[in-house]
């Protein structure tokens, strides 16, 4: 298949290549379905042994073109979709949480190369794979409270189980972790430098069975983890169960550290920062990562067609004001009411499942 996937066997390797450098590799639904039946395809098929994730270069070479193995999802559809009917903008989260799903529970081994930005949608197709590569050039974050989004495509999930309250401060900042970050963290289980990328695909082409080996070999000492030296403010700042707790921690800690977070929060979406907070906290309890994408759907599906969504897309991408105007405004503003309707359960009938008719 040729343009925004392109799906090939090499040997006994497959390979989904991210092709939509124009928008980062971010996803589409077409993008998504691809995925779900080649994944169906190779499934049953015995001649494929493993999966190579990756993105496409540009052709010519233009790094700005090649920045990013992908920077999430279709936003601006989903915000399209969203001030509207947000018919559209639910299938494609319907379709995207089964892709996250199926790479969730595959059998077989499947390589995701998180070289360059890897946000969201990104974090949501690389996160299940078996293994991760992290390079010097990895820019690892989900950064959609500053658009009125939440941390979805199981960010629950991943981030409720990263060490001490680093997922609650990653999934409300937005902060942007580098590779050697991500691989302190166990968010990459390998740290590769670039240039070494072609050889590890070329040997695990060669010899699939020989991934972790491969991996190892062509692995290089990460540099230090920065937000390590950051840990002890985290786990003190960022551990109340309710918003307005953490902002007053940070206020009466008054370091700069503490004035740097309340800034960057000030930014964020007061309904998107409550609705996050709970998906963490939920996320170390769900049973398994399918009742974490039902929650994420269900939040989704509130969500979508709420004020905070269709304006921080069109401050921060569509008109690049910088200036969204939040409804509430205020975290006081965000009810406990209104929170718990956003993460009611929807009627059997509109539920996410695991598997529907998108190949799913």
């Amino acid at each position: 298949m040729t343009g925004d996937l392109l799906v090939t066997t090499e040997r006994a390797v497959g390979r989904l290549r991210l092709n939509r450098p124009q928008a980062i590799h971010a996803l589409n639904r077409g993008m998504c379905v691809a995925m779900l039946s080649a994944l169906e395809a190779w499934r049953a098929d015995l001649s494929v042994e493993a999966i190579i994730l990756d993105h496409l270069p540009a052709p010519d070479g233009d790094p700005k073109r090649s920045r990013g193995f992908c920077a999430g999802g279709d936003i601006r559809l989903i915000a399209e979709s969203g001030a509207g009917d947000g018919a559209a903008a639910r299938a494609f989260f319907a379709t995207e949480y089964r892709l996250n799903a199926r790479l969730f529970t595959y059998a077989k081994p499947i390589v995701a190369v998180m070289d360059g930005i890897t946000m969201g949608g990104g974090v949501g197709i690389a996160m299940p794979c078996r293994y991760r590569i992290a390079t010097e050039n990895t820019r690892f974050a989900m950064p959609e409270t500053g658009i009125g989004l939440f941390p979805d495509v199981g960010g629950g999930w991943y981030l409720s189980r990263l060490p001490g309250h680093i997922g609650v401060y990653l999934a409300l900042t937005g902060h942007r972790l580098d590779g050697a970050e991500a691989h302190a963290l166990g968010l990459a289980t390998h740290y590769l430098p670039a240039a070494a990328l072609d050889e590890a695909k070329r040997r695990i082409v060669a010899a699939p069975q020989d991934i972790a080996a491969i991996l190892s070999d062509l692995s290089a000492p990460p540099p230090e983890a920065r937000i390590l030296a950051d840990r002890e403010a985290i786990d003190r700042l960022f551990a109340a169960d309710r918003m307005e707790e953490i902002v007053a921690a940070l206020e009466a800690d008054g370091g700069d550290w503490a004035r740097a977070q309340l800034a960057t929060l000030a930014t964020k979406s007061p309904q998107a920062l409550k609705v996050s907070l709970k998906l963490v906290r939920d996320g170390v309890t769900m049973p398994t990562f399918e009742d974490e994408m039902a929650q994420e759907y269900a939040v989704a599906s509130h969500v979508v067609q709420r004020h905070d969504l269709v304006e921080g897309v069109r401050a921060l991408i569509v008109d690049k004001d910088q200036s969204p105007r939040w409804q509430p405004a205020t975290l006081d503003g965000v009810s406990d009411h209104l929170i718990d309707q956003i993460f009611a359960p929807l009627p059997e009938a509109e539920a996410w499942t695991p598997y529907g008719d998108d190949h799913g």
